[in-house]
């Protein structure tokens, strides 16, 4: 019984899992990290405790299937993108905490860019917009402010990357990434396919200290893991969370649309090999590379979603128990007029605000705490359908079909909703955890265990769909105070 491993680190824990040859789950394991914040709109993770969980989870998950590491027949790895980790190529020691994707402590540098007039040239060249989510400027101010990544760089003796290259150099010893992962970075030129010289001479970066990039699905293989498992079994395939969920989902056609709803909400859009640069607020990406061939999408990002849900549970201490969503949603269909908008990082897509915050309006002497939590969680659908429309807007497609995955899509009421506000069938897979299966994929594809995309396709399942049924006229209404609620968040000081 030859299975396929895959590896996903994500923001707030790392999970291994165990695929079949029709993509079913036999045994998983999850351990969660600590989120570090030293400074306002700062998120820092520990990389050694990542790495270590990564291990556990990873022992323990071929314990649980009570299984040998010879009967694994090659590793996927999915992460979460544009955190970086800088490190010493020589011992292996990260230097400093790894900067999350999250940390807003590069906006003045961002300013600055745009203000140089350097927006257009990232944006032609890269997909991105000049925002502190992306890669780039957090290398940057480590370059400029960590004294031990300068020394490392003097001694020729750093390397930097994004968590996939991180774990692919600590499974086996070499520092690659793949081009999903590259294109996140603000300095790998989609049009190209390479690091690109001029981006690097702005940010005053130096290719050398970047990793190798490779396909996503490598039937070279990025090394094997033989001095850890006394096997060598091969990492082959590897991708950003958001790409992997996109071809998890079997989204493998130009026009189909994916929403995962993690800590963050990432919807993609396959545009084939056709890059569209987005008018609308929206990131061009590259999806995978297969063999020679890549493949774009359109994204739009949208920092606060999920993480709501744990900052009314943790942080306002509202929330005694995610098990109850479903009976708050249940049990009071409106919010009363309350709407909450989780700007806490700045706003992603398609505002690209970093300065904006969180901001509940519509509140009244006779609102609760059930209006308050199920306006966070209307919320997720609300940013979600703003991705959405400025999606049909660059791509021209009215999209008619919605797949979706991550931990929240649990919560069916919420998943109706979704449908209700963007007048949209959406579509929850059978699979839940299609970012590593997507993962486990692109691995499987590599070393011949799945022969090709319609092999996949075979197994791919639906659980449950879910169909409109707002009436026109009250989603408008909706959308609009949705819209002004926003506005607050945006214009809540000068700056």
């Amino acid at each position: 019984m030859n299975l396929i491993l895959s590896i996903d680190q994500g923001t707030t824990g790392t999970r291994s899992v165990l695929f079949n040859s029709k993509g079913e789950e036999v045994a998983k394991s999850y351990e969660e990290h600590k989120q570090y914040f030293p400074f306002p709109g700062w998120v820092e993770h520990d990389p050694s405790e990542i790495w270590l969980k990564t291990l556990k989870t990873i022992r323990d998950t071929v314990n649980i299937a009570k299984i040998e590491f010879s009967e694994i027949s090659g590793i996927g790895i999915t992460n979460q993108r544009e955190t970086i980790v800088a490190w010493d190529k020589n011992t292996g020691n990260p230097l400093n905490n790894a900067i999350v994707w999250q940390c807003r402590r590069t906006a003045g540098l961002c300013d600055d860019l745009k203000s140089s007039g350097y927006d257009e040239i990232f944006k032609e060249k890269t997909g991105l917009v000049l925002d502190p989510y992306f890669s780039g400027t957090k290398i940057k101010w480590l370059l400029e402010n960590s004294e031990k990544v300068k020394c490392k760089l003097a001694d020729d003796s750093l390397a930097i990357g994004t968590i996939d290259s991180w774990l692919i150099y600590n499974l086996t010893g070499n520092h690659i990434t793949d081009y999903s992962n590259a294109s996140r970075t603000l300095l790998f030129n989609i049009l190209t396919g390479t690091w690109d010289n001029e981006l690097l001479e702005i940010l005053q970066i130096p290719k050398h200290i970047l990793p190798e990039v490779r396909p996503s699905s490598d039937k070279e293989t990025y090394g094997d893991v033989g001095s850890l498992f006394k096997h060598p079994i091969p990492v082959a395939g590897t991708a950003g969370d958001q790409q992997a969920a996109l071809f998890g989902q079997n989204c493998f056609e130009q026009g189909e649309v994916k929403n995962t709803y993690g800590t963050g909400n990432f919807m993609l859009m396959n545009t084939g090999e056709n890059i569209i640069h987005s008018n609308n607020g929206l990131l061009t990406t590259i999806a995978w590379k297969l063999d020679d061939t890549i493949t774009y999408a359109l994204e739009g990002s949208v920092f606060i979603t999920g993480a709501c849900i744990q900052w009314l549970e943790q942080g306002l201490g509202i929330l005694e128990d995610k098990s109850e969503l479903i009976d708050i949603l249940n049990n009071h269909p409106t919010t009363e007029g309350v709407y909450f908008v989780p700007a806490f990082v700045g706003l992603g897509a398609p505002d690209w605000d970093p300065y904006a915050r969180g901001t509940i309006v519509g509140l009244t002497r006779g609102s609760t705490r059930e209006h308050i939590i199920r306006a966070a969680l209307e919320s997720i659908c609300y940013q979600s359908e703003d991705v959405f429309k400025a999606m049909r807007l660059d791509s021209g497609v009215n999209i008619s079909m919605l797949r979706v995955d991550g931990g929240v899509t649990n919560c069916f009421p919420l998943l109706q909703f979704q449908a209700d506000i963007s007048n949209v069938k959406v579509q929850k897979p059978v699979i839940t955890e299609t970012t590593a299966l997507g993962a486990a994929y692109l691995a499987g594809l590599a070393v011949g265990y799945w022969e090709n995309l319609a092999d996949i396709k075979r197994n791919f399942l639906i659980e449950q769909e879910f169909f409109p049924s707002l009436e026109s006229e009250k989603r408008e209404e909706h959308l609009s105070n949705w819209k002004k609620a926003k506005d607050r968040s945006r214009n809540w000081v000068n700056h």
